[in-house]
C-alpha cells in the first residue's frame, strides 16, 4: 500500500514541463541519446537535479538496452596525474547524464584484468581505459563493450592522446631559448610508447644546437633511483628535463638538499602539470598535458561509440604546450 504522506517522485514528464522541452527532448537529454545540443542537455539535467529527478536505471536497462553507465579503469589514483583525470572524466560523464564506475588497477596486470572482467560483468555501456602498458590484457573480453584507450599505444581501440613527440621537441625549445646546451635527461619507465615519444622528441631537437650529456631512468616517483641521483649530484647539465612532474620535483628535491640552487645552478622542466607543479618552491615549469580536453574527447567518442555514430578507429592527438613557472633561468 502506498504511503499517502510521502511525495510522490517528480516523472518524466515533471521534468519536461520544468525545463520547458518535449518529452522526448527530456527523455534524450537524460538518456543521453538523440540530438539535442549540449545547451539544452545540461540544462534539463541541471533542472532534474533542482526538482529531485531520479532516472530509474533498472527500468531504463530493460527498455533501452543501456545501462547509463561507463567504467573508468586508471593504473594509480595515488599518482596526483591520474587523480585529476579522474574528476575531469566524472565531470564530463555526468554531464552526459551518466553515472561512472571507477576501479584504480594500483599498477597490476592482474588487477586491470580484473577490473575490464567486472566492467563487462556490470554491463557498462562503455569503458574509459588507462591501461598500464602498452600491452592489451583484456584477453578480448572487450568486444562487444565500447572502448577508449586513454595515452597507450594498442591496436584495436580508438584511442586519445597528445603528440608526445612534439610535447617533447618543445621542452627542448624552452630550454635551448634560456641558452641551455649541456642537457641531461631523466626520464620515466621506458617501456611505455609516450614516454619514449617525449624522450625522442626532446633529444632530437636538443641534438640539433646542444648536448645530451646523460640519459638515466626513474620509476614514477619523488624518490630517485641511484643512477638519477648520481646525474644530478655530477653537474654536468646545466638543465634536466624530467619524463614527468613527480620526477621532476624529486629532481629539485634532491638538487636542494645538497647545495644545488634551482634555478640558478640547475634548471628543471617537468612533464604533465599536476597540482603540486605549481605548489613546490621554485614552482616547476613543466608541459602541460590538457587533462579536462583528454576527458571530453574520451567521452563523447565514447558516446558516439555507444550510440553507433563512428565507423573507422580514431586514434586523436592533442597538442601540449609549455607552461613556464620559476624552475628554469639561464645558465649561471
Amino acid at each position: 500500500m502506498d504511503n499517502p504522506s510521502r511525495p510522490k517522485a517528480p516523472t518524466l514528464k515533471d521534468l519536461a514541463r520544468e525545463a520547458g522541452v518535449s518529452l522526448t527532448s527530456a527523455s534524450y537529454a537524460i538518456n543521453g541519446t538523440g540530438s539535442v545540443g549540449p545547451k539544452t542537455r545540461a540544462h534539463v539535467l541541471e533542472v532534474a537535479k533542482r526538482i529531485g529527478f531520479r532516472l530509474n536505471l533498472t527500468a531504463r536497462t530493460m527498455k533501452s538496452g543501456r545501462s547509463g553507465m561507463l567504467a573508468l579503469v586508471i593504473p594509480d589514483l595515488g599518482n596526483p596525474f591520474f587523480a585529476a583525470l579522474v574528476q575531469a572524466v566524472f565531470r564530463e560523464a555526468r554531464s552526459a547524464g551518466y553515472h561512472i564506475y571507477m576501479t584504480n588497477t594500483e599498477g597490476s596486470e592482474e588487477l586491470e584484468a580484473d577490473a575490464l572482467a567486472m566492467a563487462v560483468g556490470l554491463r557498462v555501456d562503455g569503458l574509459i581505459w588507462f591501461s598500464i602498458r602498452d600491452k592489451d590484457t583484456s584477453g578480448g573480453i572487450l568486444s562487444n563493450t565500447p572502448t577508449i584507450l586513454l595515452d597507450r599505444t594498442v591496436p584495436g581501440y580508438d584511442t586519445v592522446s597528445i603528440d608526445y613527440y612534439d610535447a617533447g621537441r618543445r621542452a627542448a625549445d624552452h630550454l635551448l631559448a634560456h641558452g641551455h646546451r649541456r642537457v641531461g635527461i631523466v626520464s620515466g619507465p621506458m617501456d611505455i610508447v609516450s614516454m619514449r615519444d617525449r624522450c625522442a622528441g626532446f633529444r632530437d631537437r636538443l641534438i640539433e644546437t646542444g648536448e645530451l650529456v646523460f640519459e638515466v631512468e626513474n620509476s614514477f616517483s619523488l624518490d630517485l633511483e641511484p643512477g638519477a641521483k648520481a646525474a644530478v649530484l655530477e653537474r654536468r647539465a646545466t638543465a634536466i628535463f624530467a619524463g614527468a612532474d613527480i620526477i621532476g620535483i624529486g629532481i629539485m628535491r634532491h638538487a636542494q638538499v645538497n647545495g644545488i640552487d634551482v634555478p640558478r645552478a640547475l634548471s628543471v622542466v617537468g612533464f604533465d602539470d599536476i597540482d603540486l607543479a605549481s605548489l613546490v618552491s621554485p614552482a616547476l615549469t613543466t608541459v602541460e598535458i590538457p587533462i579536462e580536453e583528454i576527458a571530453a574527447r574520451s567521452v563523447a567518442l565514447l558516446l558516439e561509440r555507444i550510440s553507433g555514430q563512428r565507423g573507422e578507429l580514431s586514434v586523436e592527438k592533442l597538442p601540449a604546450r609549455v607552461v613556464e613557472r620559476e624552475s628554469v633561468s639561464e645558465p649561471g
